[in-house]
């Protein structure tokens, strides 16, 4: 059945993308975007649909989150900060903006829930919560350990965390329908590499004929999934009811070094551009601190709902390299 689903960053990368799929699937979206990272060209394509309701405005006004919370049949809460260099720049900010609107919109469903209304919610969440885990291959049950407070990079694992205990505490305590998704260096087509994404930034690079800026010594381990295969496993995570109250892995466990990925994209973009290596700390500063192997375990996921990425990291690159042209 058609419903109004509430999709905060609706402008991002990622949420225009799952405010595309919703549209498709018949259902009414509101998008609130207070568009600081997000853009309204992303939703370009399907700002006139007459199923879209677009409302510039933030999710830290908490009079704009109760009228919109009060009018979903669903909520996708993704809106929150975004990249590694405005976290690394902006740790107060990444703080404010991930853990405050959670708490917000989660205490309006709560407010439903006493009503009797129990509204089906889907937190995003990262594979930073799992912080500096030692494991090979991190597991939802596994243990999130953190570096020291003096280095600003962890804020956004730790703020992130927050929201995956009161998300828990809301399905624990007011039984609302809540899952919670752990999203793995999710790329395709409209992500910048502004603050610091990777594989746009690589891309972007080798269309202009410039060096592509490799980190540290490049072995650093990473699994790309498509923005497409993540958005459909979102929503069916949020559909299948008997997936509420637990955590999610969602991506690739097809694991590439930062080095193999910068040579795929001169392979298969421009086979004339070079490498370059810069420190971490040229790149951000002394108290950067990176995490040198992050591969998730979707044995949950596939269980639940079946997911599997369909497309390849040759397609991701393809994709990304002709929307850029």
């Amino acid at each position: 059945m058609a419903k109004t689903c509430l999709v905060t960053g609706g402008a991002g990368f990622i949420g225009s993308h799952l405010t595309q799929q919703l549209l498709q699937r018949g259902h009414r979206v509101l998008v609130v975007d207070d568009l600081s990272t997000g853009q309204a060209n992303n939703l370009q394509h399907v700002m006139d649909h007459p199923q879209l309701e677009f409302i510039q405005g933030s999710v830290e006004d908490d009079r704009l989150v109760a009228e919109v919370v009060g009018r979903a049949d669903c909520v996708y809460h993704l809106a929150a900060a975004v990249g590694v260099a405005l976290i690394a720049k902006q740790p107060i900010q990444t703080i404010e903006r991930n853990v405050y609107p959670t708490q917000l919109i989660l205490d309006r469903l709560g407010e439903r829930a006493k009503r009797g209304q129990l509204i089906p919610c889907f937190i995003a969440s990262t594979s930073e919560v799992y912080g500096k885990n030692p494991k090979e291959v991190w597991s939802e049950e596994d243990d999130l350990v953190f570096g020291a407070t003096t280095k600003p990079r962890w804020s956004y694992g730790v703020s992130k965390a927050i929201d995956e205990f009161l998300a828990l505490a809301y399905f624990k305590e007011s039984s609302l329908p809540i899952v919670v998704g752990r999203f793995f260096n999710v790329v395709g087509p409209r992500q910048t590499g502004a603050y610091g994404m990777v594989l746009p930034r690589f891309v972007q690079a080798a269309l202009a004929g410039e060096p592509l800026v490799v980190h540290d010594d490049g072995k650093q381990v990473r699994c790309f999934a498509h923005v497409d295969d993540v958005v459909g496993a979102v929503v069916t995570l949020s559909e299948a009811r008997e997936t509420a109250g637990r955590v999610y892995n969602i991506g690739s466990d097809k694991p590439v070094s930062i080095l193999q990925l910068a040579q795929r994209v001169i392979e298969k973009v421009n086979p004339a551009a070079t490498i370059q290596f810069q420190s971490y700390r040229e790149a951000y500063d002394d108290s950067f601190e990176d995490i040198r192997r992050r591969v998730p375990d979707l044995n949950r996921i596939r269980s639940a709902i079946g997911f599997e990425a369909q497309k390849t990291l040759d397609d991701i690159i393809d994709d990304v390299a002709n929307a850029m042209r």
